[in-house]
């Protein structure tokens, strides 16, 4: 039996849909399962019993990156030794491209990684590059203009559906990438400038501390900013443009063209 954690969220909902779709009927875990009727599993990483993983051979563990670090790392812990404790045989968990170490969310990842890796299960961690869909929203348009402080700095953004499938080919065939990990982006790393091209408008880019001051007014939780920032900032200073192959070879195709992506969702939040 499959089940992936987080099937409400973006890209558990495609992991979970993909594995539908491949007539493997996964249970979909999460908070609120009633919408999947029968299929659905409560799965609360925040409770202290861990989830009912009873059943489970293969669980596919969506990061449940939004929280501070040892919130993360207790909810990602709980869910570890939850398979542990109920035989699941293998763990494929949703990580973070080994660029992101610049990241201040990059710590629970890499503390799961050391978890998966001293634990007595299977494992396959795929590192995923940021979505294209993130970069598109952080570098909207504001005002006729691209201001997003990412300077000349390249991202290599990948669009979720591709890190879905991903995810999907592994969970299907678990065996075959034991022990493997994955570092998934696309062969073309995105710039502010060629988006805001793509966009028809100037790329006329803040600095820093400007748009950490507008952060300030838009009620976002207190750990966001800082995520936020490291994101802007690792990308300016050149630390996010790595691209791989990975990506490629799990889906035996090249994946989707990120700029597409991320000027869709630029447009859509403007």
């Amino acid at each position: 039996m499959l089940l992936v954690t987080g099937a409400c969220g973006h890209l558990g909902s495609l992991v979970h849909a993909g594995l539908v779709e491949r007539g493997l009927a996964p249970l979909a875990g999460s908070r609120t399962p009633d919408r999947f009727a029968a299929a659905g599993r409560v799965v609360d990483l925040d409770d202290p019993a861990g989830p009912d993983l009873a059943g489970v051979r293969v669980l596919v563990l969506v990061s449940a990156g939004y929280g501070e670090d040892d919130v993360v790392i207790a909810r990602h812990d709980r869910a570890i030794a939850a398979a542990e404790r109920h035989g699941v045989e293998h763990v494929v968990y949703t990580s973070l491209v080994g660029a992101g170490d610049h990241l201040t969310f990059a710590l629970a990842h890499r503390w799961t990684e050391r978890r998966l890796r001293q634990s007595r299960l299977g494992w396959t961690i795929l590192r995923n590059g940021l979505y294209a869909e993130l970069f598109g929203q952080l570098a909207a348009p504001f005002g006729g203009e691209v201001s997003a402080p990412f300077g000349t700095g390249a991202l290599a953004a990948v669009a979720r559906e591709d890190l879905a499938e991903a995810a999907v080919r592994v969970a299907a065939d678990p065996a075959a990438h034991c022990g493997r990990t994955y570092e998934l982006t696309t062969s073309r790393a995105l710039t502010a400038a060629d988006l805001a091209a793509a966009l028809g408008v100037p790329y006329r880019p803040s600095s820093l501390g400007e748009r950490r001051a507008a952060l300030g007014g838009l009620g976002l939780l207190p750990f966001q900013p800082a995520m936020l920032m490291s994101i802007y900032s690792a990308t300016a200073a050149g630390f996010l443009g790595e691209t791989h192959d990975d990506l490629a070879h799990l889906l035996s195709r090249p994946p989707r063209d990120p700029m597409p992506v991320a000027v869709a969702a630029a447009r859509a939040s403007s």
